[in-house]
């Protein structure tokens, strides 16, 4: 009698052979009670790309962001420092500015009743408050939120205690590259905005996290990349190992679209850096990604279980983007590969509420550092880590 073989049920313990790891199952793509713990454990825990500091270039001007599931407000102050708030009035609770970016000359009204806050966010006026002595302005100013500077952004976390940002932000820089100075060289920070693209991306951070963290699929839909950084097309991810960068290919004289020549290589970066691009993770929600003659930055605002808005920053010299130079196909090339990669993340997300991946997938071993990340968002979590991972 035959018998026609039948795949195993998703619910029957994985026996994986040693070369391959288990995946996160797929819910944890697609809950939104998970991705409520993630905005409360992460996004609203740690420390957050919120804006580019020049964005915010004269006093008064603001810039409000979606932070896990609040609203932060980020200004510059009259004596020119960032300052971040919860976009929140005092009084009431109404939100205090509804655009995404403006410019006010000395406060910050509220507009259903007029409460007042000076751009440090101490309560100024608000009708009949001369008529309240006893109220402390201070006391019910706005609700400050943690902000330091790195790379040229404000970084904010919501965090009563916030972590270290030296090490769990700069710290994945020295993780990746070995040391601070390898990612100083660039001076992000001095650099200029060439380029932003948005991408709303219907997909959970997580498959767009672990989609850049591999190579293993730059062979099949990238080949314009593989085209510049040749050894991509044999899966190695740009995070091989310590201080690894991927080497431009032989005849490739620049990071753009048809290999051609960009611009003057910036000027701290070292001889052993030039033609060769890095990648970091910032966890949870930024990669920074380095060439010789520019700097490409994504944050991700997570903004449902299955929906992803990236922000995507492509930054000059000064003097490159002041002469109105042509940066269109250093562009061309990563907005290319952010394309490929978000269409591939939608591709899968569907998937991840099929009984087919509900106790997920597998790595294979050059994906094997994704298991390291699904460990870590576990821990964060507070949840065991998988077996296998």
């Amino acid at each position: 009698m035959t018998t026609t073989p039948t795949s195993p049920s998703p619910r029957s313990p994985r026996q994986l052979p040693p070369s391959l790891v288990a995946t996160l199952p797929g819910h944890y793509y697609t809950d939104p009670d998970i991705f409520r713990q993630e905005q409360e454990l992460l996004f609203e825990s740690m420390w957050f790309c919120a804006v580019r500091s020049a964005d915010l270039a004269k006093p008064g001007a603001f810039r409000t962001v979606r932070v896990g599931r609040e609203s932060v407000l980020v200004t510059r102050s009259r004596t020119g420092e960032l300052r971040a708030f919860l976009n929140v009035c005092r009084h009431r609770g109404a939100r205090l500015c509804l655009e995404e970016a403006g410019e006010v000359r000395r406060n910050l009204q509220c507009p259903y009743h007029a409460w007042t806050y000076d751009l440090d966010g101490r309560l100024v006026a608000a009708p009949n408050l001369v008529k309240m002595p006893d109220i402390d302005r201070a006391a019910y100013g706005l609700v400050t939120v943690a902000l330091r500077e790195w790379l040229g952004y404000a970084w904010v976390c919501l965090a009563d205690e916030p972590p270290s940002f030296e090490e769990t932000v700069v710290g994945a820089a020295v993780e990746r590259l070995g040391d601070t100075a390898a990612i100083e060289h660039y001076r992000a920070e001095d650099l200029a905005l060439g380029r932003r693209i948005s991408y709303d991306v219907k997909a959970n951070w997580k498959l767009i996290v672990e989609n850049f963290m591999e190579c293993y699929h730059c062979a099949t839909i990238h080949p314009e990349l593989t085209d510049v950084l040749p050894e991509f097309a044999h899966g190695y991810a740009a995070q091989y190992y310590v201080g690894h960068g991927a080497e431009f290919g032989e005849g490739v004289q620049g990071f753009t679209v048809d290999g051609g020549a960009g611009f003057a290589k910036l000027p701290g970066v070292a001889e052993d850096q030039d033609r060769r691009y890095y990648a970091i993770t910032v966890k949870p929600t930024v990669f920074v990604n380095l060439v010789p003659d520019h700097v490409i930055l994504h944050r991700m605002f997570p903004l449902a279980e299955d929906r992803t808005v990236v922000e995507c920053d492509w930054l000059y010299a000064p003097e490159v983007v002041a002469s109105g130079a042509d940066v269109s196909r250093s562009v061309e090339l990563f907005h290319r590969v952010n394309a490929q990669d978000f269409e591939a993340c939608e591709r899968t997300q569907p998937a991840m509420s099929s009984r087919a991946y509900r106790r997920g997938g597998v790595l294979v071993p050059s994906e094997h550092h994704i298991g390291i990340f699904h460990a870590w968002l576990m821990r964060r979590l507070g949840a065991r880590p998988q077996a296998g991972t």
